[in-house]
């Protein structure tokens, strides 16, 4: 009840419209997108018919049998998911992201209940996908690394910023980039900097939007190189 008050003073006092409608959000745990356009978001329940890999919803009927893509077939991550499709309160949000090192309280929650659900309880460290130095400077913050502190604090698991680093500070991924160009872009993009701390670990590693793969298939490559073991892959949204 006093939620609901307290909410419905903000929206009075300091309106804020919609990224995507326009009209008001009355609720500050829905962030940068009213009720309406979160409800229009597709997000995941795991009943979807999708790739047993990478997540990638496949046109079928099917429920509940294992089946894949085979797009990702020479990934080197084994597991991929995201909470949702990247469109409407989503793709807003995670715009936000990489403007404002904040998630709202929705969204960090559509973040946990995804990992809760997922067969990655196994993982034993979260490594977020890292930017360039240049990157990072310019941003001031790692819009992954906000989304794995969120997960590292609420399951209790380890998180390690250091171990891996990205290198090359590669161009910016265009919506009119085809998968080989993204994968090119990535290609020897990331080093793992502290191989210790990474052999013999279950790695949940952690991003915002899951566009081709290529830039997670580099990371879980390196990774394993080093001696990680299983490198599973969390996005708050999917692309493609």
């Amino acid at each position: 009840m006093l939620d609901k008050i307290f909410n419905s003073l903000v929206a009075l006092t300091y309106p804020q419209a919609c990224q995507i409608c326009h009209n008001s959000v009355e609720n500050l745990a829905d962030g940068v997108a009213c009720r309406a356009c979160w409800e229009k978001t597709n997000i995941f329940s795991g009943e979807e018919t999708s790739c047993h890999k990478c997540g990638a919803t496949l046109q079928s009927k099917t429920k509940n049998v294992v089946t894949f893509c085979h797009r990702c077939d020479e990934y080197f991550y084994d597991l991929a998911r995201a909470a949702g499709k990247y469109e409407f309160a989503l793709s807003a949000s995670v715009v936000h992201l990489k403007r404002e090192p904040f998630a709202a309280a929705y969204l960090q929650k559509l973040f946990i209940a995804r990992f809760q659900n997922l067969p990655f309880q196994d993982a034993t460290k979260i490594i977020p996908v890292p930017l360039s130095k240049k990157r990072f400077l310019e941003r001031g913050f790692n819009q992954a690394a906000v989304l794995a502190k969120i997960l590292s604090k609420n399951i209790n698991l380890k998180l390690d910023e250091q171990s891996l680093r990205r290198k090359i500070d590669t161009p910016m991924h265009r919506a009119s980039m085809d998968n080989k160009a993204r994968e090119t872009s990535v290609k020897n993009a990331f080093e793992v900097t502290r191989p210790k701390l990474v052999e013999g670990e279950t790695i949940l590693l952690i991003d915002d939007v899951y566009t081709s793969g290529a830039t997670v298939s580099n990371c879980a490559k390196v990774l394993k190189e080093k001696g990680a073991g299983k490198v599973y892959v969390l996005t708050i949204a999917k692309a493609s």
